[in-house]
């Protein structure tokens, strides 16, 4: 061989090397300088130079969403004869990552073991880096992390190449990742962290890219709601151009969302994300983000849609042999079976039979035990009480039965620890508990197990301060309180019913409105002058529970649905401006449906409404038999009797009132004049969020007239616009005070969202959580013209003493403008 020939092939193996580097920092690059080294390669004869060009442009096409591609160069790599064997083993070494990807981590497995025995040491550790993630997607996490071990303390005392550096920096990041599958979060942040650090310290930005990618899914878990989204809008900048790695991360972020109750955000999420990893062919994160949108699917009531996607899931779980995945696939068809067949005996059969899947596949059993706890109540559904039972004393053979009812406080002490220990979570323990009580008629001991399972549900809510983390996190003991409404109803005594309905609506309340009342403080409160109607929703039936200075009383005043799609029409006649017997109409038909039941004895008092589910989004005065009477309405009995006690607390004297209009909305500054005008040194302040903001903690009355905008799915981002931005719920969660009195003449501003009841999310709840006593704000679009006159009058009666329900009811029936509501302690006078 000459010496020409050697120098040739010195070069090569240099560009080589070079590419292999560029191909993380610019796979384009690297793509383009692996072609020429592969070219001039073959026409040489050089085998060496082949296989590493071949792997450079694998792992570029990799970087670039191509794994197709990728898996395409590598395989020719490892085909390649006259290659050296080492040479060889490390196109293997990139090849089982690839393979992993497009869906078969087995034989991933099975091509790394090709790899190892010539391997050095050092590569051996690169190769463990790459196994883990393949057993991470088996289900096999403890091998996976000890994987990650055996590597990472090889490769941190490695020379410290830039190959050394990415292997390193992306084995903390696959530990990581694995970390966070296990439910370990601060080791899951740790190792992240570090990875991030090395990867900005040594240049490695895809790496970096990845790390903060995974962010978004960590801040979700550890209750960071907020932050979640602020890191994924940061990631998504981030990784622009690079659509694989762009949905994977969009795809993980949506499981988070879907963990902490948001299957409305993990739908947006998800609908981005599907056909991006179709395209690129990720089949491994494509069967996953398929089993996160059938469950999503199923919990927003669309079993049949949940079904089918499961079964799509199932066929590529199953064709990537991720056989410990495949229960999970098959409990979402199982419930949605179930919400779209009676039970029988063989759908029974298979829900026990998943559920004992699920425990023996996954270390963390809570899945199991929620299917276990449906499995039983199917049962009873079909008189199998032998089955029932031998469920129920799955998920409660841990507890001591002599200890059962010990003191709350002691009581969760031990029942925190379980979850530990036997993986079932102590809602559904207490679910069980209860269920197990109720069979052997023992009404008392089912209410103690629910109470106990509340009271813990409590005690994790309380961690929280986002009402929106709250909120969420509230709905593990959903069920729960549902079965414990359930057996007050039972006995059909009312008190009993509205004690229950408070218990939950205090578990899920913020902050301020935690506290439940009973029926007497709340006759105390009304004195007299009005009644309280607490809406409870029990399966498909609308209870109303009406407290006043005579009785307490429960009636059935009507089916949710038939309430729900009545609320639809009404809206949509407002909202369409239709004429004024289109909406009495519809209205009367609310009211037929809601309030016929209860108007004998609610006669012409004040109504004080505490609503469930759709009734959130009801414009109250649009019901005839409210037309001009003062109507307030509250998230709780709670909250209204706290947001009395909040307003009464507030000194008397000459109040300092502040109003702001916002941009493109004609009427505006007419409206902020002509109510400044009805108070003495009332002035206006910029429309500008921080003016805003910094009224708000020295006013008493705070008054924007604006465009306002709700959003569903995320109603804490919901806003007024004002010049600079909108101001949004989560802005007003750092202010130390609220004016009293917040007036939004803005359409769709009283909107709320509840992910549960006693905790509706958007701009009231909000006001009212920061110390407001009162929020007036609009349920619909409102007409221009209409806002000024009828805020006009509104604010002229309060100057003049009177309480904001009032004026609200005097004013909406002058103006003809029905689409404002009074939320909080309405009927207290300012002054």
């Amino acid at each position: 061989m000459s010496v020409t020939s050697h120098s040739q092939r010195d070069r090569l193996i240099r560009a080589a090397e070079a590419a292999l580097m560029r191909s993380l920092v610019d796979p384009h690059h690297a793509l383009h300088a692996g072609g020429l080294v592969l070219a001039t390669s073959r026409r040489i004869g050089f085998p060496e130079g082949e296989v590493m060009a071949l792997r450079a442009m694998a792992l570029a096409a990799r970087e670039l969403g191509d794994l197709q591609s990728a898996e395409q160069h590598l395989r020719a790599a490892v085909t390649t004869e006259g290659a050296p064997p080492e040479r060889v083993a490390q196109a293997r070494l990139s090849l089982v990552t690839v393979r992993t990807e497009r869906g078969h981590p087995l034989q991933a497995l099975r091509v790394a073991a090709l790899a190892w025995a010539y391997l050095s040491p050092l590569d051996r550790a690169k190769l463990d880096t790459q196994r883990a993630v393949a057993l991470a997607h088996l289900g096999r996490h403890q091998e996976a992390i000890a994987s990650c071990d055996r590597a990472l303390r090889a490769l941190v005392t490695a020379p410290g190449t830039i190959d050394d550096r990415r292997f390193l920096a992306g084995g903390l990041l696959n530990r990581g990742l694995i970390h966070s599958y296990r439910g370990d979060w601060d080791a899951a942040m740790r190792d992240l962290s570090a990875c991030l650090e090395i990867s900005r310290r040594s240049g490695l930005r895809h790496l970096a890219r990845l790390s903060a990618a995974n962010l978004p899914f960590l801040a979700v878990r550890r209750g960071d709601i907020a932050g979640a989204f602020k890191h994924y809008r940061e990631a998504e900048d981030t990784l622009f151009g690079f659509p694989e790695r762009l949905a994977t991360m969009r795809a993980d972020f949506a499981g988070a969302l879907l963990a902490a109750h948001l299957p409305g955000e993990a739908r947006a999420m998800l609908s981005l994300a599907v056909p991006d990893l179709e395209a690129a062919g990720a089949h491994v994160a494509l069967a996953e983000a398929r089993l996160k949108l059938a469950q999503v699917e199923l919990l927003t009531g669309d079993p049949r849609r949940a079904w089918e996607v499961a079964e799509q899931a199932t066929a590529e779980l199953a064709a990537q042999d991720r056989t410990s995945w495949l229960p999970l696939a098959r409990e979402v068809v199982l419930r949605s079976r179930l919400a779209l067949e009676p039970v029988s005996p063989a759908l029974l059969a298979e829900l026990v039979e998943c559920a004992d899947e699920l425990e023996r596949g996954f270390a963390d059993r809570a899945g199991a035990a929620a299917l276990r706890l449906v499995a039983a109540e199917a049962a009873l559904t079909v008189d199998d009480h032998p089955t029932a039972s031998a469920q129920l004393a799955r998920l409660t053979r841990h507890v001591n039965r002599n200890e059962r009812w010990m003191p709350v406080g002691t009581r969760l002490t031990s029942l925190g620890a379980e979850p530990q220990t036997t993986g079932i979570p102590v809602p559904v323990r207490q679910h069980a508990l209860a269920l197990e009580a109720s069979l052997r008629e023992d009404v008392t001991g089912a209410f103690r197990a629910v109470h106990d399972g509340l009271a813990k549900v409590s005690e994790q809510v309380e961690t929280f301060d986002d009402p929106s983390v709250r909120a969420h996190a509230a709905r593990a003991g959903d069920r729960l309180a549902a079965f414990g409404l359930g057996l007050a109803m039972r006995d059909g005594c009312a008190a009993e019913v509205f004690e229950w309905a408070e218990r939950w609506r205090a578990v899920t309340a913020p902050a301020h409105a935690c506290q439940a009342v009973d029926p007497e403080r709340v006759r105390a409160e009304l004195a007299g002058r009005g009644a309280l109607v607490e809406f409870v929703a029990e399966g498909e039936a609308l209870l109303g529970v009406l407290i006043s200075d005579e009785r307490v009383l429960v009636r059935r005043v009507g089916d949710v649905r038939a309430v729900k799609e009545a609320i639809v029409r009404l809206r949509y006649s407002l909202r369409r401006q239709e004429g004024p017997e289109d909406v009495e109409t519809a209205g009367a038909e609310v009211e037929r449906l809601l309030l016929r039941p209860l108007l004998a004895e609610l006669g012409d008092r004040a109504l004080v409404a505490v609503p469930v589910g759709a009734l959130h989004t009801l414009p109250w005065g649009a019901l005839p038999c409210l037309r001009e009477r003062p109507v307030s309405v509250a998230a709780s009995a709670a909250a209204w009797v706290r947001a009395r006690e909040v307003g009464r607390a507030r000194g008397g004297g000459s109040p300092v009132v502040v109003a702001a209009a916002g941009p493109a909305l004609s009427y505006a500054r007419a409206e902020v004049s002509q109510v400044l005008s009805c108070y003495r040194g009332g002035r206006e302040v910029p429309g500008r969020t921080e003016a805003v903001l910094s009224a708000l903690e020295m006013a008493d009355v705070l008054h924007l007239a604006a465009h306002g905008v709700f959003h569903a799915r995320s109603p804490l981002v919901s806003g007024i616009t004002l010049e600079d931005r909108s101001l949004m719920a989560y802005d007003l969660l750092d202010v130390s005070r609220s004016a009293g009195l917040v007036v939004l003449s803005a359409c769709n501003s009283g909107m709320s969202r509840t992910p549960v009841e006693g905790a509706p999310l958007g701009l009231p709840g909000t006001f009212l959580a920061k110390g407001s006593a009162c929020v007036v704000a609009g349920m619909v679009p409102v007409r221009d013209d209409l806002a000024p006159v009828l805020m006009s009058t509104f604010h002229e009666l309060v100057a003049a003493g009177h309480p904001p329900d009032a004026a609200l009811a005097y004013a909406s029936a002058k103006s003809s403008e029905v689409g404002f509501v009074c939320f909080g302690a309405g009927d207290l006078p300012l002054c």
